[in-house]
Order: C-alpha cells, then structure tokens, then sequence
C-alpha cells in the first residue's frame, strides 16, 4: 500500500537552532499516526512543513507518488492536507459559516459570471456541523460560541475540505469527555474512509486509545517509531523524556494539613449571573486544593471573580488572614494573588512581547502606583527577573530577547509562570495548568505547585483531567452548576466519586 505522505531526510535550520535533523515520516491511508515528543521536540514544525507554513533546509516529501523539495499552502491544500492547530485559528469576527470557506468560497456560474454558491456552502456546513456535533446554525457568529465549539469549528474546517490527511494538534484540549468521545467516533469513520490523521497530543490515555502506530521525536531528531499496541504508556514516557516520571505529588511533610495554618480563605462569594452562588474555601499551608466538574459547571468563573478579571455580587477574599480587596486584576497582583489562566494565548502573555518583558511586566506592576500609571522600567531588574526565571523554570529559548510567540506551548507556560514568581506572588490560582503541554513539562509544573505549597503558598489548581487532580492535589473540591456539592479528602477521593458529584448522579 502507497503512503498518502512520505517525508525523507526533512532537516529545518532556524538562526542559531536546529529544529529538525534528518527526520522521516510517514502517513498511510486509514491509520493514525502519533507524533509524540516533548515541546520544542519539532513535532509542530515538522507538521508546518507538510503544510506549507515552513520550508525545510533540506529533504523530500512525496504525496500521491509526486517528489516535492519543498511545499506552499496551495500545494498542500491541493493535495488534500488539511492542518488542525493547537492555538485555534477561527475568526471571531465571522460566522461559523464564514470560518468554514474561509479562502476557499466555493462558485458557479450565472449568465457567465461567477458567483458565490451560498447554497451549497449552506448545504455542506450543515452536514459538517452535525458531523461533528455543533447544535448550531451556520449563521452564528464565532464569538458567541464556547472555547469547545470554536475546537469543533477547526475540525468541521478540515471535514469541509474533504482532505485526504487530517493532522489534528492538541484537538481535544478545549473538549470534555463527551465531546472527545465523539470526536474519536469521526476519526474512527475517517478511518474506514481511508483517510489518514497525524495526531499530536500529550495525553497518553487517548493514543492508546486512538492510535495505530507512534513516532517519537527529541529535541528535533528521531527516537522511533512503534505500532502503539505493542508498546506501553511508560515505554512511550522514556522514549520521549529519556527518563521516568514520578506518579503522584503529595504533600508528605504532614499528616493532617487541616490543623495547618489557613494561608487562602473565601467567604461566600456569588455573581450576579448566577453562575456563582455562595462558594467558600480555604486552603492551608502546605496544601494543593483542587476544583473539579464538567465544562461549564462555574470553576473558571469563580476564579476570575475571585481575581477581580469579572465582578462578583458578593463575597470576601482573605490572604494571610488580611482581607483583600479586590476589584480588578491589578488589586489582586497588589495583594500578591496570582492567576495562572486557562487560555494562555488570549490572556496568558503579551504576544507582541518578548521574554524578558513578560517575565518582568507583573512584577513592575506589583510596585506601581496609580493602577499602573506611575513607576519606571528598570532595564537592570528586567534582565535580572528574565535571567532568574529561565533559569528556575528551565526555559528553552534562544534567548530572554525572543518574543514569546516563537516558543512552544510549555514553554510559554513556564514564561508565564515565571512572571508570577518574578512578583513574589503569595497565593497562585492555576486555571488548566498544563492544557497542551507535554508530559516532561507537566512534571515540572506540578513539581513547582508543590514547591510553592510547601514553601508557605496558598496553590488552588483547576482542572479538567482528573487523573491529574488526583496525583497532585491533597483534597478536590467538586463543582456543579456554580457551587462546591462535596469536599474530598485525597485519601478517599476516586474518579468515579467525582464524576458522580460532578455530574449529579
């Protein structure tokens, strides 16, 4: 059988970095293949290669028996590869309907002149839209739509193109369970049409389930490649990290956190869009306290009233036992809270920034006056804070000077994390900490969570993995429809208690 895609010998040179070294893959018709590896491994940068986004310094790709040096956007549309990306690339601006065609408008001719078949874009979004299971009209626009929707829309985008190879990065990062087991359903059927799928992600539970075969890449040359039957979850670990991860990250310095001192406490807080109602907490020193429950169920919301990102009706916030108010963001960075957002592109980090600014922003904020108006950039500090923060958070650039966009997803984690420990922050929220990011990264940042829990810091972690929430946390908190319904100590808490708090069974 001929493969859809043949990649030989494909080596990418950046200034001063060598991102690919003499990497061959290959896709054939009705398997996915995984294309695992750390980030920064080259996993992505090989994929914008097949896409036409990179060219590389050197090597072939051979698609439906052709020989190509390099490819354009057009040369790889027109031979049916169709890209997924990790960061969402919909238009908010436009309809669903819009983002779908976008740059590929279908026309017919009228009296001989050509015009935009709007019927047959109808026609065809409606059938994709099921597909993939948006309850949607065509007509509605982007921006009114959920984070999970918009993943769905850059899915029913490549169904759209009938492509004959779907590479799908991180596609589930944005989906709950249901929404993932539907999205396995249409790659099961895309499958059986022959059609072959690159699919990257880092979630070890869904290659098992999903994939046929595995490419493992490191820091851009080429580990292996092994059918994903034949090889076990820790086998794929070392390949990728070259070493083992440590499974759990309990607090072991106490034996009941509950008699340690309270460092984060909130009373009674509730939004006047209901979807908060009378929530209150507390975390103790030395503690991880995780937030629980489905997509929607409010979590996200209660911590961004609680940093002062969305106003809230009613409510106390109290750090060290000092109240603190707070009212917008740059209150809560005064009062030394932290947040750690669930979207890292949208509101994680400044994307016309580079490194060393990111890094340095919030601590600068944190001695300002005026809500930011007053105070100097001190450019010793800033090399100083970036210099710091590479350092401890393990950071791979090029140098603090890059601009944040050129790095990888874990890497712009830790970049983002680093601002927040630049700023001395006392108690840190991470919001879906480690949503895209590789398996070698997700150890160090929960490694991190620990260290600060230990060292005094109130640490609140929302998360959407429950295996993840039961490896790091010391007790979880389960959210329904805007309240905590149970507390569960580590000791007693299991998937299948949380998902039945959660979902009200």
């Amino acid at each position: 059988m001929e493969a859809l895609v043949r990649m030989e010998n494909v080596t990418k040179e950046f200034p001063g970095v060598k991102a690919l070294d003499n990497i061959s893959f290959d896709i054939m018709p009705g398997e996915v293949h995984i294309l695992l590896g750390e980030n920064g491994a080259g996993k992505s940068t090989l994929m914008k290669i097949l896409s036409g986004v990179y060219q590389p310094t050197s090597g072939k790709i051979y698609l439906k028996g052709k020989e190509y040096d390099r490819l354009t956007p057009k040369d790889s549309y027109d031979n049916g590869i169709s890209i997924i990306y990790q960061e969402l690339s919909v238009i908010n601006e436009l309809s669903i309907l819009e983002n779908l065609f976008v740059g590929k408008l279908p026309s017919k001719k009228v009296m001989g002149m050509s015009l935009v078949d709007y019927k047959y874009m109808n026609d065809k979004a409606k059938e994709v839209l099921e597909k993939v299971g948006i309850k949607r009209s065509p007509n509605t626009m982007v921006e009114d739509i959920s984070i999970s929707e918009k993943q769905q829309c850059e899915i029913a985008k490549a169904l759209v193109s009938n492509a004959d190879v779907i590479i799908m990065d991180e596609p589930t990062t944005s989906l709950t369970t249901s929404e993932t087991e539907h999205l396995f359903s249409i790659i099961r059927q895309l499958k059986k049409e022959g059609k072959g799928i690159v699919y990257i992600s880092h979630k070890m539970d869904e290659i098992k389930q999903i994939g046929d075969r595995v490419t493992v890449l490191k820091d851009g040359t080429y580990v292996g490649t092994r059918n994903v039957e034949d090889v076990s979850v820790d086998d794929m670990i070392k390949m990728m990290v070259g070493r083992e991860i440590k499974g759990t990250y309990h607090n072991t310095e106490s034996d009941d956190l509950s008699k340690e001192p309270v460092i984060f406490e909130v009373k009674n807080i509730s939004r006047k869009d209901r979807k908060v109602n009378n929530v209150s907490f507390a975390v103790h020193k030395g503690e991880i306290l995780g937030f629980a429950g489905l997509v929607g169920s409010g979590r996200s919301e209660l911590m961004n009233a609680i940093f002062g990102a969305e106003p809230k009706s009613s409510g106390e916030v109290y750090i060290y036992g000092k109240k603190a108010e707070i009212k917008s963001p740059y209150d809560a960075i005064k009062n030394g809270l932290a947040m750690v957002t669930e979207n890292r592109r949208e509101t994680g980090f400044l994307d016309n920034f580079s490194i060393k600014q990111n890094i340095s922003i919030v601590p600068f904020l944190k001695t300002s006056g005026a809500k930011g108006l007053t105070g100097l950039v001190d450019n010793k500090a800033e090399n100083e804070y970036a210099a710091k923060e590479k350092a401890d958070m393990n950071i791979k650039c090029r140098d603090v000077e890059q601009n944040i966009t050129e790095l990888s997803g874990g890497n712009q984690q830790k970049v983002i994390l680093g601002k927040w420990m630049a700023a001395e922050s006392k108690v840190v929220i991470f919001d879906e900490p480690t949503k895209g990011i590789d398996i070698g990264s997700k150890s160090e940042i929960y490694v991190l969570m620990r260290k600060l829990a230990s060292e005094g810091k109130g640490v609140v972690m929302v998360s959407s993995e429950l295996p993840e929430l039961l490896s790091v946390c010391d007790r979880i908190c389960v959210f329904r429809d805007g309240e905590i319904r149970m507390t569960y100590d580590i000791s007693e808490a299991t998937e299948e208690k949380i998902v039945k708090t959660s979902t009200g069974e």
